[in-house]
């Protein structure tokens, strides 16, 4: 059984910041041992290096940051959960190094406050919580349309904080490391609305977006070790495991491509009965929906037709419409399970009677089992039927076979499981180019419909700027 919540929840608090350089000088000299054993401290298979590029530009941003120039927002591609200490390493150890380099000397430390999800600590623990704030981090409730509180507060230390703003407008992992999910627009309304309130204030500051790109290479690419995977997941799945023949490795590209194909039609096979069983959603596999279609863009169309209906089968529930994008969707789903689960029209959960009580628990663990369909098309929003055929490479191949592991471990019930390393990564941090908010500030306050075009362009040009950085 998938791991649930089976209890109701008092509502989520808000966790202030409060920057402590204690926790961040000792986080700041543990990071290099974070970035190469993070999850599983006995298995040496981390981040063994990190590449910076254009870290130049990042020095000049801080320097004029200092000295009252400008405010500048960082917006960071965010593929998989290890970014974060990534990012803290390219301001902690690249951004100093290059200003010692330079001859210029910047004001410690070198850091910034950060936005994060506030279910984050829910499945890590209250401990994230506390050291989040230690570092300067603010909680964001994704799920809900409007967080007033959260949003407030970074406004104002967007403004007025001693520190920048460090952001992933993905709002999500999507474990693809060459594909940039689509963007949130909520790092263009903080750009414009840093604007606004400098200009409220008679500030002269400039404000800028920096495009930030993330991006992981296997140093020593293990085909053993992902053979071992595509293994397991084959017996997970009941299928008979193909093992690799060692002996004969020049088609081992097809080997392993057949072998992730016929993975993934199994377990897509397996949806599309499970759907239209027990949730009542036709999902016809056997019906082509292009009959010129070749079997990879059949194969996507059938994820999507399963991805639809897993957010149904959520929405249907908390009685939402089936509306926007993918991402939308999700956003409002987890919106409404967090309301049935942290209830605060319950506010002493305590005081209530045995059957109340039973009935409150009742309700929070039947939001919690259907928002798992909405977290099982968060994981797959960016897969396609394509991207390992387009670019057969080991990273796509490990990409693809993870992704697969997290679905099965979830559907399987286990908590947290810890992804399989399959070998030391290298990150590539990029940074972009500054996009300027200010010079776009004419347009924005022109009327409400030019508002949102110029949010609309803003979030389009970061988007663009995060994909022409990925090699």
């Amino acid at each position: 059984m998938p791991h649930s919540i089976e209890l109701a929840q008092p509502p989520l608090e808000f966790i202030p910041q409060h920057f402590n350089p204690v926790v961040y000088h000792i986080s700041k000299w543990v990071l290099p041992v974070l970035l190469r054993f993070r999850t599983r401290p006995w298995l040496p298979a981390g981040i063994a290096q990190v590449e910076t590029v254009n870290v130049e530009r990042l020095v000049d941003l801080y320097q004029q940051f200092q000295v009252g120039k400008i405010r500048f927002l960082m917006a960071f591609r965010h593929p998989e959960v290890d970014d974060p200490l990534c990012m803290m390493y390219l301001l902690s150890h690249a951004v100093p190094k290059v200003a010692r380099q330079k001859g210029i000397s910047l004001q410690y430390p070198i850091h910034s406050h950060f936005l994060y999800d506030r279910g984050m600590t829910l499945w890590a623990g209250d401990w994230l919580g506390w050291f989040f704030s230690q570092l300067g981090g603010l909680p964001i409730y994704r799920g809900k349309r409007l967080d007033k509180l959260g949003m407030r507060t970074a406004r104002d230390l967007f403004a007025n904080g001693k520190l920048p703003m460090t952001v992933a407008p993905e709002g999500a992992t999507n474990g693809h490391s060459e594909i940039v999910s689509p963007l949130e627009p909520g790092v263009a309304h903080m750009g414009f609305w840093c604007v606004e309130d400098l200009l409220k204030a008679n500030r002269a500051e400039e404000v800028f977006i920096v495009p930030i790109c993330n991006q992981y290479h296997y140093i020593n690419p293990s085909w053993a070790k992902l053979d071992w995977l595509l293994g397991k997941l084959e017996a997970d799945c009941g299928l008979q495991v193909q093992h690799i023949d060692k002996s004969n490795l020049v088609n081992q590209e097809k080997v392993f491509y057949e072998r992730l194909f016929r993975l993934g039609e199994h377990i897509l096979s397996q949806m599309e009965q499970f759907y239209a069983r027990f949730y009542h959603e036709s999902t016809p596999a056997t019906t082509q929906t292009n009959p010129s279609a070749n079997r990879n863009q059949e194969l996507e169309a059938r994820l999507q037709t399963v991805l639809d209906k897993s957010l149904q089968a959520a929405e249907q529930y908390f009685g939402l419409e089936s509306q926007g994008t993918v991402i939308e969707r999700c956003r409002r789903i987890e919106s409404a399970g967090w309301d049935d689960i942290h209830r605060k029209d319950l506010p002493n959960l305590y005081a209530l009677s045995p059957m109340e009580r039973g009935l409150a628990d009742w309700i929070a663990e039947e939001a919690s089992l259907r928002t798992l369909h909405m977290r099982l098309a968060e994981s797959f929003v960016a897969v396609t039927g394509t991207y390992v055929q387009q670019k057969p490479s080991f990273e796509r191949f490990a990409e693809t076979s993870l992704i697969l592991f997290d679905l099965i471990a979830r559907i399987k019930g286990e908590k947290n499981p810890a992804r399989p390393r399959l070998g030391w990564r290298k990150s590539k941090l990029t940074v972009g180019e500054p996009i300027s908010v200010t010079q776009r500030w004419s347009v924005y306050q022109t009327n409400r419909q030019a508002a949102r075009g110029a949010v609309n362009d803003l979030t389009r040009d970061l988007q663009e700027a995060l994909e022409k950085m990925i090699s």
